[in-house]
């Protein structure tokens, strides 16, 4: 099913703070998920990188995707697929502002890494 990109907006807007402490130490990605989210919200983003972002997060927040979330082991396989794909496209738009952002989100010390 295809979104246009205001919808993404909106299903980001909507779930992505609840889904990240839901999932908080479930998923490998989060630093990088909450650093995506603070750069797809800036105004200072390219536009193309901003639909990119939104895109890949909505997947995440919706829970009936290709790969139900509720299912222990795989759940999160495709979420991180379709992140990683976004992650790796437009990575070097992330500022260490949005990643700083992150870690104050995520209540984590500039030097600490996630396991």
């Amino acid at each position: 099913m295809s979104r246009t990109p205001e919808e993404n907006e909106k299903i980001v807007a909507d779930g992505f703070v609840d889904k990240v402490k839901k999932t908080l130490g479930r998923i490998p990605f989060t630093d990088e998920a909450v650093a995506a989210y603070y750069c797809a919200t800036d105004p200072a983003t390219p536009n193309r990188v901003r639909v990119t972002l939104m895109a890949a997060l909505a997947y995440f927040v919706i829970p009936t995707d290709v790969v139900p979330d509720f299912i222990a082991g795989l759940g999160f396989t495709d979420d991180a697929a379709v992140f990683w794909a976004a992650w790796r496209s437009v990575s070097g738009h992330v500022t260490g502002m949005h990643r700083a952002r992150a870690r104050d989100f995520l209540g984590r010390a500039e030097e600490e890494t996630p396991d």
